[in-house]
């Protein structure tokens, strides 16, 4: 129907309305057939040009009435009222009298005519024509503006294949109320037993302030069920107008931490960053290319993307270029090795970084346990040669990347980055570069994570393998990492080993849970089997050996570690000779090393 078409039809079907409100309110008042009088006429004329004279103003007829609501009723309340005052006027001018209750009740009639002809097409198409039986049973989690906003839009839009049939809310105060006809059924802790009750196939979470660890727990509790669970968009999307409130996204397992993002401190950051040359080591790794990312919008003058791996720092060089062709940022490649000595001298001599991100390493724990040599060559070596070159050719500022791992190592690839911790402590006491570590746990996503296993796994029908029921390890984020990283580089006097206040450690069983739940699947349809640990694994992990920590924190969730004990000596040695070793020797000789359980060196004899 075309506007003309509609405005006409509106004008026909207010016209009748009218007419029969004041006429029906004669015969209601007088009890008399005999309705059509002088004044009547003239107060039915006065009213219906009024009504429409008021409805063209107030736009009543540009209205689309499926989306009535409560501004809709006070425009029919402002047309009625208004027009029926025009009549009363008109009766005084033309009879001498205002006929109050025939008045009155035409007001009535005129009120629930005119209403009543807008809202019952409502009812009616949302009653019969638009009922979808297909569409899937929702619960909303949240009985606040955000569910509120999500149930409207599901219950406008009937193409959506879901319907919403009950709030969760643990506001006892709506317990038992309808908010847009949809009741509000209990509170979270219920969810379990309302889900096979209503049998609901669909949850949302709709509490855009809900912190992680909330978030998590309330997740806990719809993994009870087998119901999907979905979550609303960020706010700033919906805001923003990115996406609509209704394009819900799934929960990842990002979003269940518990643990609120690091924020960052950007003018000491930019202090040291803007306009400055940055290089980073590794940075076609997920640590190191996120660095980059996060690095970007500080705008260096150059950033020096270093990497051994060339079909890695092709990847991220294009997708740097590709989103930031505005950037005055120079994008510069370099393919090397971090065991060639020259080639890191030529690199820094080239190009004279103002700052160094040393990311490059290798990370895979039963792989370095079967290859000590080389994670000795990469990581310590390589880290030495390159702590070298920065501190020769005039470096300010040096981070490099740990982990928790290296914290009473019982692995070879936590010994060698234990000692790669030693080296930058070492160099920082006698460079004029701030030499600086960050130690962090595990980082969800990255190449050597559980999760793409886990993953893969399940997409293979499972079972998903967990090493040991009782192993429990931290986990952040690539772009927490990333901002911990940064951030320490602006707070280093030198020679400190950052850690990031993680929160509480994950059970990997648990995550293994998590994932199989957050992938549509069962617990049972996948099944957990448990393989045992692997060589150079441990069940926990910590971050700060007893006497590294500190107790106060310096800038929000992170940790300065002391200056414990450096055997250069013994590095130096080990460097010299680790080619003349056997595969477990050298394994044995790393762990001693990086414990600090290196023999005390015999005493002389002297006699006199």
């Amino acid at each position: 129907m075309t506007y003309n078409q509609r405005l006409s039809f509106f004008i026909f079907i207010d016209s009748c309305i009218v007419l029969t409100a004041v006429f029906f309110s004669r015969f209601l008042v007088n009890a008399t057939f005999n309705v059509i009088t002088m004044p009547m006429v003239i107060t039915a004329i006065a009213i219906l040009i009024s009504h429409h004279i008021l409805s063209f103003k107030l736009h009543l007829y540009k209205k689309a009435w499926e989306y009535a609501s409560i501004g809709e009723l006070i425009i029919i309340f402002q047309v009625v009222t208004g027009s029926v005052v025009v009549g009363a006027v008109f009766q005084q001018i033309i009879a001498h009298e205002i006929f109050f209750r025939l008045l009155a009740v035409t007001w009535l009639l005129h009120i629930l005519f005119l209403g009543g002809s807008r809202f019952c097409w409502r009812v009616f198409r949302d009653s019969f024509i638009n009922k979808d039986h297909n569409q899937k049973k929702t619960f909303i989690v949240g009985a606040g503006a955000a569910g509120t906003m999500v149930a409207r839009q599901l219950l406008n839009n009937h193409d959506a294949e879901l319907i919403p049939v009950g709030f969760i809310d643990d506001d006892n105060k709506k317990h038992h109320l309808d908010i847009l006809g949809v009741p509000v059924v209990g509170g979270t802790n219920q969810i379990e037993t309302l889900v096979k009750k209503h049998n609901v196939e669909n949850i949302v979470i709709a509490i855009p302030s809900l912190r992680k660890k909330e978030l998590s727990t309330i997740f806990q509790e719809c993994a009870k069920t087998n119901a999907k669970t979905q979550i609303l968009p960020m706010l700033e999307d919906l805001m923003s107008g990115k996406i609509s409130v209704s394009q819900f996204r799934d929960v990842q397992v990002e979003d269940l931490l518990g643990r609120e993002p690091i924020k960052l401190d950007i003018e000491h950051i930019s202090e040291y960053i803007t306009g400055k040359i940055v290089l980073v080591t590794g940075a076609g790794g997920s640590i190191g290319s996120e660095i980059c990312r996060q690095i970007v919008p500080f705008h260096p003058s150059r950033l020096i993307l270093l990497g051994h791996g060339e079909n890695s720092i092709y990847s991220i060089e294009m997708e740097l270029r590709e989103n930031n062709k505005a950037s005055s940022i120079e994008f510069i490649t370099e393919i090397a090795d971090l065991q060639d000595t020259d080639k890191m001298n030529v690199i820094m001599q080239a190009y004279q970084p103002d700052v160094v991100y040393h990311a490059g390493a290798h990370k895979h724990v039963p792989l370095m346990e079967r290859n000590p040599e080389e994670a000795l060559k990469n990581n310590v070596i390589g880290t030495m040669n390159v702590a070298k070159a920065a501190s020769w050719y005039g470096v300010k500022t040096f981070v490099m990347i740990s982990t928790d791992k290296a914290v009473n190592p019982t692995s070879v690839m936590g010994a060698t980055k234990r000692l790669a911790e030693m080296i930058i402590q070492d160099m920082d006491k006698i460079s004029n570069t701030k030499f600086v570590a960050v130690r962090f746990g595990n980082v969800l996503g990255s190449r050597g994570s559980v999760i793409p296993l886990f993953k893969r796994q399940i997409e293979k029908g499972g079972p998903v393998t967990v090493t040991h029921p009782e192993m429990v390890r931290y986990f952040m984020t690539i772009p927490e990492a990333s901002r911990l990283v940064i951030q320490a580089g602006s707070l280093a006097n030198g020679g400190e080993i950052f850690v990031l206040d993680m929160g509480e450690p994950v059970k990997i069983v648990d995550l293994a849970k998590n994932l199989i739940k957050l992938s549509g699947n069962s617990i049972a349809d996948i099944g957990i089997e448990f393989t045992g640990m692997r060589p150079g694994e441990k069940l926990f992990e910590e971050l700060l050996k007893d006497e590294e920590v500190h107790e106060e924190q310096i800038y929000p969730k992170i940790y300065v570690g002391r200056r414990s004990e450096l055997f250069m000596d013994e590095i130096n040695a080990l460097i010299k000779n680790f080619t003349t070793m056997e595969k477990e020797e050298l394994r044995k000789e790393l762990l001693l090393l990086a414990n600090r359980k290196v023999p005390s060196k015999p005493l002389l004899s002297i006699s006199v």
